[in-house]
Parts: structure tokens; sequence; C-alpha cells
């Protein structure tokens, strides 16, 4: 089993701000995301990689500019998700690589990069993986501003209705399945 806590200390100080906002919202998220796959059998999850993977997540934000979670980077926030996947590919885990790039939103394609002109890779991020879909799931119900909440359905789908109805549909999907 890979030692998610001392990877992410790697990239962040034990005792920064940063890193407890970061480890407190993984393991909100990680536990959210065994919680489901434990109650959806049928769907035989890889347990051991949901783990680790939803523990990396969001690796990648201390590279960007985001005071209010104590990330002082030069990257747009939106960019975490790639940066993280960099790291991680750097690190030897394509496949939690592909989590961390895939897990903005309910995923991001290609085509919206280009309508949006967002600053990131031409390529689709959408999840594609039922762990990666999972990981993005589990993600919308924590944010890393409340720690201590965790957001209702409706809560939800208010904040990923700014990103449109597709975000909706997808995020709709997934908790019909295994919400």
């Amino acid at each position: 089993m890979l030692d998610t806590k001392k990877l992410l200390q790697k990239y962040y100080s034990e005792n920064g701000e940063a890193y407890h906002i970061l480890l407190t919202h993984s393991i909100s998220v990680t536990q959210k995301a065994l919680d489901i796959a434990r109650r959806n059998p049928q769907e035989n999850f890889d347990l051991q990689f949901v783990e680790e993977a939803a523990m990396l997540h969001d690796i990648g934000i201390f590279l960007t500019d985001a005071p209010r979670i104590f990330c002082f980077g030069k990257y747009p926030y939106i960019c975490h998700n790639y940066l993280g996947g960099e790291i991680l590919l750097k690190e030897g885990l394509p496949k939690h690589a592909l989590v961390c790039e895939r897990h903005t939103g309910t995923g991001i394609s290609l085509a919206q990069i280009e309508q949006e002109n967002l600053p990131l890779p031409q390529r689709n991020m959408m999840p594609i993986s039922k762990e990666e879909q999972l990981i993005c799931y589990a993600d919308k119900f924590f944010s890393k501003t409340k720690l201590e909440k965790e957001l209702s359905v409706i809560e939800i789908q208010k904040s990923l209705s700014k990103f449109g109805s597709e975000a909706v549909r997808r995020f709709d999907m997934w908790n019909e399945a295994w919400g």
C-alpha cells in the first residue's frame, strides 16, 4: 500500500495550513468514496486504488494561487488538476495522475476547454474509469473552505449548475447509481 501521507509531506510542510486543509479534505473524500464503494459491491471497485487516489487527488493545489486555502502558487486554481497529475506521473503513478487530472467539476471536456479558453492543456479531462468517476463524485460533497461540512445533493447541484446542465446531469447520474 502506498504511503499517501508520506507522499503529500514530500510537497507540503506537515505543520502548514495548506497541508492541514488538504489532508482534512482528502480524508473526507476518501472516507466518502470508500463508503460508497462498500455500499455498491456490484461495482467491484478497486478499494486500495480508490483509497490511494482519493487521498492524492488534490496534491497539486499548492502550485495554485488560492490564498483562502493557504496556497500561494502562480497558477489559477483550475490548473491544480493537471498540475497534480504531472506530480503523480513524476512519482510513477500514472493511474493516480488520471484521477487528479479528471476530478475537477464532473470533468472538463476538450470542447469546454476550447470554448471557455480555459488555461488547461488541450485534451479531454473527463473521468473515464468507474474509480475516477467515484472519486470525482465523492469530492463534490466537500469543500476546502468549510472542512467540517458535508454538502447536500441540492447544494452540489446548485454549485455545479454554474458549469452547465451537463455537469449537473453527470452528477445526478452518479448520485442515482451510488447515492
